[in-house]
């Protein structure tokens, strides 16, 4: 074996420096891995909702006004003040013309026929009321018995309950406003009698007006010591024991919504959500004009509150609170972080960086993670909310997704994860 001359070894020392040289710059010049967020694509409960803005109300308010003209005096009661059905709220002393003429008194037999026919329109409320209870306690016994053998949804009986639930509400606002009217003839004929009479001798130079329900002073309307002519409005008297929540739905939200849909009530001021059901959505839209500028056409959706009235007993009238109407609900669906969703634009010549044909029609995509390379996978979305998307298909359990992919994010290219992943930790979290 012959020695290598020196000028051999010149050339290999230099093909090895040259090999080395050409290894760094090759190595300087590979891109380095994009620092990535992570999520995992997890089983879970999705639910997909409507949020907006809403407002406590009633559902029965009694406005009390002055059944005859007369000199009223101050009144006591202040706002939020409880009293009962029959107690006395305002007195009034009669001015009476000396001489009576038949005006006056077609006046006030005017005021006891239309009280007279409030309360049969009260009755047949009630009738109507007592129909519609047996009814859906006919239609809610038939389905439970095939819930029973399997032949209906959980949700159909659900419903079913709910809408017992509102017919009886609602058989007891008829109850309620049959007690009002009855009041209210009272009222009339006593307002007549002193009329006719032409003094106010029986009542001692006074009349009683009284509260037509049990509740809450919700408006002194007339405090002062005043004249005051017949019909005039003193006091608004509710039970806050009976509040719903009305929130105004843009239209094509509002189709998506349902009777019986659960609700949840949240920034209301208390420690947690309440429960609640959408009760009614109003056939006809109005219009509102937004904080923009921009007409909108909306409608009026009203939620019966479900959770206990001891956990709501600090709200009132006309109260501010967060509406969430869940819209649907998927037990057990495959989520993944709603960031980590994005569309795929059909025919776009760009899609060949991506490793997609440009006829490929448009889809949904996400970037997995496997082996710190960023491989493009198509997926079929359910749907999506605030936090998570519903993936049909396209990934299993367990797949690691990118968030909030970069612009600069192609199939296939390296990625390394952030050293701190608040958002896996977050998606792990909610599961």
């Amino acid at each position: 074996m012959t020695a290598r001359t020196p000028k051999a070894r010149r050339l290999i020392y230099l093909a090895l420096g040259v090999v080395a040289i050409a290894g760094l710059l090759a190595w300087a010049f590979i891109p380095s891995p994009l620092l990535v967020d992570i999520g995992i694509a997890s089983t879970g409960t999705f639910e997909a909702s409507l949020e907006e803005d809403g407002r406590t109300r009633l559902r029965e308010r009694f406005i009390v006004s002055a059944p005859l003209a007369g000199h009223l005096a101050r009144i006591s009661l202040r706002e939020g003040d409880s009293i009962e059905a029959g107690m006395p709220v305002a007195v009034i002393t009669p001015a009476l013309p000396p001489l009576l003429d038949d005006r006056v008194l077609r006046a006030q037999r005017a005021r006891v026929d239309s009280a007279q026919a409030s309360l049969e329109r009260a009755q047949a409320r009630i009738a109507r009321s007592e129909v519609a209870v047996e009814q859906v306690q006919s239609d809610l016994r038939r389905t439970e018995q095939l819930a029973e053998r399997g032949f209906i949804a959980a949700t159909r009986l659900d419903t079913e309950r709910l809408a017992e639930r509102a017919a009886k509400r609602e058989r007891e606002a008829a109850v309620a406003e049959h007690h009002a009217a009855i009041h209210d003839l009272e009222q009339a004929r006593a307002a007549m009698a002193v009329v006719r009479e032409g003094s106010a001798s029986r009542t001692g130079g006074r009349f009683m007006v009284r509260a037509p329900s049990a509740g809450r002073i919700l408006k002194v309307v007339q405090p002062n010591e005043a004249n005051v002519p017949a019909g005039a409005a003193l006091i608004e008297i509710g039970d806050l024991s009976q509040l719903e929540v009305l929130t105004e739905l843009l239209t094509q939200d509002a189709l998506r919504a349902r009777i019986g849909d659960r609700t949840v009530i949240d920034h209301w001021g208390g420690p947690q959500p309440l429960e609640g059901r959408v009760s009614r959505i109003e056939p006809g839209a109005f219009t509102k004009i937004s904080a923009l500028g921009v007409e909108e056409q909306r409608v009026n959706v009203f939620i019966e509150i479900n959770s206990p009235p001891s956990q709501w007993r600090s709200l009132g009238d006309g109260y501010r609170v967060g509406v969430r109407i869940v819209t649907l609900r998927v037990p057990d669906a495959l989520r993944v972080p709603v960031s980590a969703v994005f569309p795929m634009p059909a025919g776009t010549r760009g899609s060949g960086n991506l490793g997609l044909p440009d006829d490929r029609e448009a889809t949904m995509a996400v970037f997995t993670l496997k082996d710190h390379h960023a491989r493009l996978t198509l997926v079929e979305i359910g749907a999506r909310n605030g936090v998570h998307a519903w993936v049909r298909s396209g990934l299993s359990p367990g797949d690691t997704v990118i968030a909030y992919p970069p612009a600069a994010m192609r199939d296939g290219a390296r990625v390394r994860p952030r050293s701190d992943q608040p958002l896996a930790m977050a998606v792990r979290r909610s599961l």
